[in-house]
């Protein structure tokens, strides 16, 4: 909770800092890689970065964060920061590396609003930060201590035992603890990441979600391609995609992520488009493996049959489950898919009963269309749960 006398300065400033943040955080990054520039190499998603992903969000995060201190104080923070400390703890994120950030934000607050940052302004916004830091430093050692690992200790090595193309531009990777032991323990709808030795000798970072349910003696992923359209190629993607192959071995983390499959025997909608398909594989799987009975929506979107990676996988498990149906929608259907309809996710010829509980990975502008639907329909706002694959809000770093 903010302190009384810093509450009316975090409100009085709260406008022009949100307004110069943008600035603010660029310049933080310019700092914080010059002088540590290994953390760029190494750390940071070096894709976000260059298209500015990684700013925003940072931005985001800080501006909501002291939003929230002074118009629901007494929330509870980790409800607000718990997927930004999965994505730390995946990264192997360490509480020393809050102090960096710290001193590098704060140089970088002082420099682009000069003399409005008086002492007690950089006290209130000190404040801020730390009660920040403090509650993500509190998540994340309970991460690490569920996934039985030291701080920042969440690599292993991992062999690729089995590599397929599921679609054009979808890798599927199993995956198999190099050192013999048993595979991490899961929830269906977490991810890992996976460190990748570049040929510029940096070593890049990117999550991939768990494809396959838990319970097995492999993990599988599945990575798509990532084509830059004007802009650079996934450096990461395309390395795993062009030089990656079975006997090869990676470094691959703990899993971690909070969008997690819930138990239950309410009705259930699965909802994803394109790649967005990966944990909602994994749910599915898990549904399958276990029996369960309760009804089960998919939804899933893509450009056309081709490109729906796992589409055959995906019909075999709904077909698995004794109340289940799908929906599929394709752009471009083709004889190949009379089943499917065209266009975008339309939920108008779909069973939404208030009751249950949705699942939505994909794109942004889908994910906003299918809850609005949702929303409309009847269904709770705090039973739609989702997924983004990139920066959402980040304190340190990330980028799915």
């Amino acid at each position: 909770m903010l302190s009384e006398q810093s509450v009316p300065v975090v409100r009085a400033t709260l406008p022009a800092v949100a307004a110069a943040l943008g600035d603010i955080t660029e310049l933080f990054y310019r700092k914080l890689f010059a002088a540590h520039p290994g953390l760029l190499r190494d750390l940071f998603n070096r894709g976000n970065q260059a298209g500015g992903e990684q700013q925003r969000a940072l931005a985001g995060s800080v501006a909501a964060f002291a939003g929230l201190l002074l118009e629901r104080p007494d929330a509870r923070p980790d409800i607000v920061l718990g997927r930004i400390a999965h994505k730390h703890a995946s990264l192997g994120i360490t509480s020393d590396q809050y102090k960096t950030v710290h001193r590098h934000l704060f140089a970088a607050l002082a420099e682009v609003l000069g003399d409005a940052v008086t002492p007690e302004v950089a006290a209130a916004w000190d404040e801020v930060y730390w009660l920040m830091a403090n509650a993500l430093m509190a998540i994340e050692a309970r991460l690490y201590a569920e996934a039985g690992v030291t701080e920042g200790d969440v690599w292993r090595r991992m062999e690729v035992v089995g590599r397929r193309e599921e679609s054009p531009d979808a890798l599927g990777l199993v995956l198999r603890p190099a050192d013999g032991r048993s595979v991490p323990s899961f929830r269906p709808g977490q991810y890992v990441s996976v460190r990748s030795q570049l040929p510029d000798g940096s070593r890049q970072i990117r999550q991939y979600s768990l494809s396959a349910a838990p319970g097995r003696t492999e993990l599988r992923i599945t990575v798509k391609r990532v084509h830059g359209d004007g802009r650079p190629d996934g450096e990461v993607s395309t390395w795993l995609h062009e030089r990656v192959r079975e006997g090869d071995v990676l470094d691959v983390s703990a899993p971690f992520g909070d969008l997690t499959l819930a138990a239950g025997d309410g009705p259930l909608l699965l909802a994803s488009a394109g790649i967005g398909i990966t944990p909602v594989l994994a749910m599915l799987d898990h549904l399958a493996a276990t029996g369960a009975t309760r009804p089960v929506t998919v939804l899933h979107a893509d450009r056309t049959p081709a490109a729906h990676a796992h589409r055959r996988e995906q019909r075999a498990l709904v077909d698995a489950l004794p109340d289940a149906r799908i929906h599929l929608f394709y752009e471009e259907p083709g004889d190949a898919a009379p089943e499917a309809s065209a266009g975008r996710v339309d939920l108008a010829g779909v069973d939404v009963p208030p009751t249950l509980t949705a699942y939505l990975c994909g794109p942004v502008p889908f994910m906003r269309a299918v809850r609005g639907g949702l929303l409309r329909r009847g269904v709770a706002a705090e039973a739609v749960h989702y997924e983004v694959f990139g920066p959402d809000l980040g304190l340190i770093a990330g980028g799915r």
